[in-house]
């Protein structure tokens, strides 16, 4: 397997890594075990998590996903894994995060909470990449960049990533950590797919000037690009389980993934893999990690089962003809999701 390392970091991870956020919620701790079990025998290295996990998130449940990963990660090399988490972003952003009272700041108190309860949870001494799960508009970069360097300095964290982010905020980030001294965010987990090209249209440019990597979350699409939902609207999902949700942001954002254009843009994609022999969730994958700004793309799936899929697009690559067959699905259905 070709393993790729992170921003200019010494993190080398599978090109593909296991994103956690379903266990908790979607899958009991048996088949989330099952789950690690089946990525770890296949050569993934790179397991994704974050303090509010499971998803949706709920102040019941926050921080159950990582003490499965914590539990299962006993009697593993921790050498042999790369394991990265979140600290959640600012209750000034996009919603407010059900810990800590809903009072989180990407500040000096919340970097050094959210870190410890990590730690605690996972129970391992250090983590390979902490990131910022989402910015925080209120709270300067400068004073943030200070505190996560700290972490890095303590020993308790290896290097930093951010999510969520623009260029200018991870540019300005960078900059005040190479004025100051501070260590840099080496990458960026935003949502990037077959579906959602956003990405390349600015932060591509930001990723390969400043050696940053992008780790795409959601490559499948909340699991739309598997092509489940155009078999069968009704089918048991995330989406028909956000549907119901007496949350109005959650129930948005089963209109931003399910909609005529993605269903449409879907079909069309589901095609191109037929004709090439393999699955619309393997094509969406390996799509994903074929960019040369991508160092891994992170996967969720509620199965073991579901791992089959994935895996086949680890060693695949797309040809130019395919490639270039996706890009005229994009080209006619710009933006599906908006």
């Amino acid at each position: 397997m070709e393993y790729r390392y992170i921003g200019r970091s010494g993190l080398r991870v599978s090109p593909v890594g296991l994103g956690t956020m379903t266990f908790g919620s979607m899958c009991d701790k048996k088949e989330s075990f099952a789950i690690m079990d089946k990525a770890y025998d296949a050569g993934i290295n790179f397991f994704d998590t974050a303090e509010v996990y499971p998803v949706p998130p709920r102040a019941e449940t926050a921080g159950i996903t990582e003490e499965i990963v914590g539990e299962w990660l006993q009697g593993k090399s921790r050498d042999s894994l790369i394991i990265a988490t979140k600290v959640a972003g600012a209750a000034s952003g996009w919603f407010v995060p059900p810990i800590r009272a809903g009072l989180t700041a990407i500040d000096a108190h919340h970097i050094v909470k959210g870190v410890e309860g990590s730690l605690r949870r996972l129970r391992c001494e250090y983590i390979d990449l902490y990131q910022m799960h989402w910015p925080d508009t209120v709270v300067p970069r400068e004073e943030s960049m200070e505190a996560f360097d700290r972490l890095v300095r303590s020993g308790k964290v290896r290097y930093l990533g951010t999510s969520n982010d623009t260029a200018y905020g991870t540019t300005k980030s960078n900059m005040i950590a190479e004025h100051k001294g501070y260590k840099r965010f080496e990458s960026i987990q935003n949502n990037f797919s077959l579906l959602n090209r956003r990405f390349l249209d600015e932060m591509v440019e930001m990723c390969r000037r400043e050696k940053i990597s992008l780790l795409p979350y959601s490559p499948m699409a909340g699991g739309v690009l598997s092509g489940k939902y155009n078999i069968d609207r009704s089918v048991a999902g995330r989406f028909n389980q956000y549907g119901k949700d007496d949350d109005s942001r959650i129930r948005a954002m089963v209109n931003r993934f399910i909609n005529e254009k993605t269903m449409v843009s879907t079909s069309r994609y589901m095609e191109i893999a037929q004709e090439i022999g393999i699955s619309s969730a393997t094509l969406a994958v390996a799509w994903s990690k074929q960019f040369d700004f991508v160092a891994s793309t992170l996967i969720g799936v509620t199965t073991a089962r579901q791992l089959d899929d994935v895996l086949a697009a680890i060693d695949l690559e797309l040809s130019e003809e395919v490639l270039q067959k996706c890009d005229a699905v994009h080209s006619e259905i710009l933006y599906p999701m908006g």
